[in-house]
């Protein structure tokens, strides 16, 4: 078995284990817009999106004190 098979598998364990998937369905022209903004700050969109989420709890929490 080489290094990239137990990467691969490594990879999948670790999923499986510590992460979670979060479906997100947006309208096509929502996602380039998304996609636009998250470029235009050098992130991913799943970075900004996990970066407006983190801002939004944190605003929440905040509100709440």
């Amino acid at each position: 078995m080489g290094n990239s098979e137990n990467k691969t598998k490594y990879n999948i364990s670790y999923a499986k284990e510590k992460l979670k998937r979060i479906p997100l369905d947006v309208q096509k022209s929502k996602y380039e817009s998304i996609k636009a903004h998250a470029e235009s700050r050098g992130e991913s969109v799943n970075g900004f999106i996990k970066r407006a989420i983190d801002e939004a709890m944190e605003r929440d929490n905040a509100s709440q004190k």
